[in-house]
């Protein structure tokens, strides 16, 4: 998975072309070559899309998907500026100052995108950077915590869409699990610990996902419970059990006290829970 990610931002291998050739210059001589007229733009920004992704990806803290993200355009677009505006004097670095360019056009696109929390024109930005652009670091901090806050907020809704429709496949609804929930601590843990017990045991983890229906009997034997307890909160172990073996960071992290209270009280007893 990782091989994949890594070949998805730094590129696989290519044929030999203009692209591969782009490569084997030096960044600013292409570009002199591109306002001559001596070399192709479009092969130039091919060449670099790699980095055009990494530098995306580093100053949004994730992997960004060339193919979907919308950042990836903008920076795109801030590399063929920087192409325009780059002066070679003073031996200056043209991915350095690409990199400057894509990161001024990122804060301003999350700015944008946050403009229903008020806005500050881009010229109260007051601090010059190693490439005498102008950068207002605090501003662009806050600016760069409220987007993070945001993606997080649409991650979280879209996770628990994802969970409540893998709960409708059980009969059960994301809504009800509150009225599902005992109202007892103690009641919690034991079926939190119940559900642990199916999700990590991959036979009877099987039989809940070909049947939908729980291993009444051997949760019954491994829990020391009754048939009744097992019955009467069906639906809670489920939709615990899938929360436990799906890929739901944020919902998990409602249940990991209780995961940690059932694990030191294990300890306690000497036992793995």
């Amino acid at each position: 998975m990782l091989l994949v990610l890594f070949k998805r931002i730094f590129g696989g291998k290519h044929e030999k072309s203009a692209v591969t050739e782009s490569l084997h210059i030096a960044p600013e001589e292409v570009v002199e070559q591109i306002r001559r007229g001596e070399a192709s733009r479009s092969d130039f920004i091919a060449a670099y899309k790699p980095y055009i992704a990494k530098v995306t990806s580093r100053f949004c803290k994730r992997y960004i998907d060339p193919e979907r993200a919308d950042e990836f355009s903008i920076a795109l677009v801030a590399f063929n500026e920087a192409i325009e505006q780059f002066k070679g004097q003073a031996g200056k670095s043209f991915l350095g100052f690409a990199e400057t360019v894509i990161r001024r056009r990122l804060i301003d696109y999350v700015r944008k995108e946050q403009r229903h929390q008020g806005t500050v024109p881009y010229s109260a930005f007051d601090q010059d950077d190693e490439e005498e652009m102008t950068v207002n670091p605090i501003e662009t901090k806050e600016a760069l915590h409220r987007y993070s806050i945001t993606q997080e907020t649409e991650a979280r809704r879209m996770e628990i869409a994802e969970y409540d429709a893998r709960l409708k496949q059980f009969d059960i609804s994301f809504m009800e699990l509150s009225d599902l929930s005992p109202k007892h601590s103690d009641s919690r843990l034991l079926l939190i610990s119940i559900s642990r017990l199916l999700a990590s045991d991959p036979q009877l983890y099987e039989v809940l996902e070909t049947k939908q229906k729980l291993p009444i009997k051997e949760l019954c034997e491994m829990a020391s419970v009754s048939r009744k307890t097992i019955e009467r909160n069906r639906k809670y172990i489920i939709a615990l059990a899938l929360l436990h073996n799906g890929d739901y960071p944020y919902l998990q992290q409602y249940i990991a006290p209780q995961d940690q209270a059932l694990e030191e009280e294990a300890e306690a007893r000497g036992v793995r829970a």
